[in-house]
């Protein structure tokens, strides 16, 4: 395949049949430099892609020009509801603007408060990421998102706390074990919590459903079977996602503050560990979020009886959010 094969609006130009063709295609979703785009450039993306789709191009426009407007469009407006994300809140500020939050979460020695801090704070960005990256096919009272943020802060300091309180009253650990334990508590805390976050911030889906499409793109029902499988699929890359990153760094940390020059230059220490985490995030999130197609399809017999009814595909898609 060349570099930039014929355009083909709202398609990915990369195979998203395989892991790596998703690979491909997510890192240009999350790709950092669409931060930097101006209103100008976004509308006159947005207008050459309408004039795509109209027929009325103007001559001399190429494939890699169409592309690279789709990506722009894709990067910044949300495909249900036309609207700017705001960009700490893109998956492709989730890096630039999450990592930051990573790095306190992998902080040694953590007290109750600090602990509770980074927790709140992780979630807290994590719900408005999901919150602005979900399926918006069906409208939903900004109360359901209150609703869910207040339980997964909740659920994701409930589960830290506790664990971080189970540590330290482990008195058989040796003080280093103990620090290492400490070190690896974010994953399992910030896993499940992530699950929690998800479910509930987008749980309005399970009760209304969501839109599956034909193979023309046409709306062709609403399901709540193709909700459940999007929350299920979107669920476990949160589990995935924090495992490079949450696990990683302590493991590599733990070795690299054994070395003659971080024994003598503990200034270093957290410069180095911010660059782990950078590198570990970089890779877990293109990872994680690649595990399935973000429009992803479903067989009808397995949806309901009057989406069956109301096309003759035989496959249907629908967007499962990010």
């Amino acid at each position: 395949m060349s570099e930039y094969p014929t355009f083909q609006h709202g398609k990915s130009r990369f195979d998203q049949s395989t892991f790596s063709g998703r690979f491909r295609h997510f890192l240009d979703v999350i790709d950092p430099s669409t931060l930097f785009v101006t209103e100008k450039r976004l509308q006159e993306c947005v207008k050459l892609l309408d004039q795509f789709k109209r027929g009325t191009l103007p001559p001399g426009v190429t494939d890699a020009q169409l592309w690279q407007a789709q990506k722009i469009q894709q990067a910044i407006i949300h495909p249900d509801t036309g609207e700017k994300i705001l960009m700490p809140f893109r998956m492709s500020g989730f890096i630039p603007f999450g990592t930051p939050v990573v790095i306190g979460l992998l902080l040694p020695n953590q007290t109750l408060v600090s602990t509770v801090f980074w927790q709140w704070l992780n979630q807290s960005h994590n719900a408005c990421v999901n919150y602005s990256n979900r399926n918006a096919s069906k409208p939903a009272p900004v109360s359901k998102f209150f609703e869910g943020y207040l339980g997964a802060v909740t659920s994701a300091v409930s589960i830290a706390v506790g664990l971080n309180v189970l540590v330290q009253k482990a008195s058989r650990f040796s003080p280093t074990t103990r620090l290492l334990v400490q070190r690896f508590i974010p994953f399992p805390a910030v896993a499940s919590a992530n699950v929690c976050n998800v479910v509930l911030m987008r749980h309005s889906e399970l009760s209304e459903g969501i839109s599956v499409l034909d193979d023309n793109g046409n709306v062709v029902g609403t399901s709540k079977v193709a909700a459940r499988h999007a929350l299920l699929e979107t669920a476990l890359t949160r589990v995935v996602l924090p495992m490079p990153i949450l696990v990683l760094p302590p493991m590599i940390m733990t070795a690299l503050e054994k070395l003659p020059l971080l024994q003598r230059q503990r200034r270093l220490v957290l410069p180095i560990h911010s660059l782990v985490v950078l590198a570990a995030f970089s890779l877990a999130l293109p990872l994680a979020i690649s595990v399935f197609p973000q429009m992803s399809q479903i067989s009808v017999n397995e949806l309901e009886p009057e989406i069956a009814m109301a096309t003759d595909c035989k496959i249907v898609t629908y967007n499962k959010g990010l």
